[in-house]
């Protein structure tokens, strides 16, 4: 199973960043992200065993974060990975402390983790053309009180658990 674990946007936080995808594409080419697959990952886990995703649960239940509100005010684009992102210029304490304590937890649990520093982001378009230069937008943003572990197949994506932020 391809499972990571991640922060859906509310709808008019959806529905902005549809619509931010659209303009981008019509400037660096590419396809838009679908509306419902639009999210902000927190921690990528790729393939992992069936039997291992109660003990993800587990883990996942014990973490502890406070509910926040995620704010994208700049875009821009990864260019090996052909991608057009929504990025925060000044990620909330809280968001990097969730990711933090579950990556952490993960880690310490025998999970093989990027180790790379954490860039919160919403990919809103693929294989795009062009880069998107990084700039600034208006804020979209949406509150946070849960997050999910979501498994991926066949570019669709599922909720298999959400827990609660406090």
């Amino acid at each position: 199973m391809r499972l990571f674990f991640a922060i859906w946007p509310d709808d008019p936080g959806r529905a902005a960043l549809a619509e931010l995808a659209g303009r981008l594409v019509q400037v660096a080419g590419g396809r838009a992200t679908p509306a419902e697959s639009i999210h902000l990952t927190l921690e990528f886990l790729g393939n992992v065993e069936p039997e291992r995703v109660p003990q993800i649960e587990l883990i996942a239940g014990e973490v502890r974060a406070r509910r926040f509100r995620v704010v994208l005010d700049r875009v821009g684009s990864f260019r090996r990975a052909r991608v057009a992102w929504a990025g925060s210029d000044r990620p909330p304490r809280e968001l990097m402390g969730l990711q933090a304590d579950l990556h952490g937890r993960l880690r310490d649990n025998g999970f093989e983790l990027e180790e790379r520093p954490y860039s919160p982001h919403a990919t809103v378009a693929r294989k795009i053309e062009r880069p998107v230069p990084r700039a600034p937008i208006d804020a979209i943003e949406w509150p946070v009180a849960r997050f999910a572990l979501v498994v991926s197949a066949a570019g669709r994506y599922a909720t298999l658990a959400s827990w609660r932020l406090g």
